[in-house]
């Protein structure tokens, strides 16, 4: 019996040691989904905040006087027709065409970290209309581009009624009353700049 007492506590050590360690394990794997919860929300937040810049953008870029005709095309009773001219820029067929090929755009996007946040932003890497950028601090790769265009079309495909009624008129903050507001896919970037991703 002398020999089993010291095998006994030996196990009971082990055990103890097990447990520990499960704990521990445990412990550290609680705070995995909050550590990849928040990477996710910055990628969707920053890919709503990077489609509604883009497609703001495309509608810049058409001329304002280019109308499309809307309504009804049948010929009523009196020989009339229901038809009426829209500008052309925030028409439904014009947004929905730019939902269709805006998530390109993501491939000139990169990833910034925020050094005193962690928090992860997405700027361009390639400007618009030519100027040198900033680009210091910015990761800029495959995985990060494919990431952001798989989000910008998972956003562009769930949200598009909500793209189109919110851009269809001319509104202020369409990032801010979109991203943050109507989807919640930014709901800890309300204090984010306007002219930020």
């Amino acid at each position: 019996m002398r020999g089993r007492i010291p095998g006994i506590c030996g196990a009971l050590r082990m055990w103890d040691r097990i447990l520990a360690l499960l704990g521990l394990a445990l412990a550290l794997a609680s705070l995995l989904p909050t550590a990849g919860a928040r990477r996710s929300q910055d990628l969707h937040c920053g890919a709503c905040r990077a489609l509604v810049d883009e497609l703001e953008w495309e509608i810049a870029q058409v001329d304002p006087r280019k109308t499309i005709q809307m309504g009804s095309f049948r010929i009523n009773p009196d020989g009339s027709q229901s038809v009426v001219e829209v500008p052309y820029a925030r028409s439904e067929a014009h947004l929905t065409e730019l939902l269709e090929r805006v998530c390109e755009k993501m491939k000139e996007y990169g990833e910034k970290v925020d050094p005193a946040t962690h928090r992860k932003s997405y700027v361009r890497v390639i400007s618009q209309d030519g100027t040198k950028m900033d680009l210091s601090g910015v990761k800029f790769d495959g995985d990060v581009t494919s990431s952001l265009k798989f989000a910008c079309e998972s956003i562009a495909e769930e949200y598009e009624d909500e793209l189109i009624e919110f851009l269809s008129h001319e509104t202020e903050n369409v990032k801010d009353r979109l991203c943050s507001k109507r989807t919640d896919l930014c709901d800890h970037a309300l204090h984010i700049p306007h002219d930020e991703l």
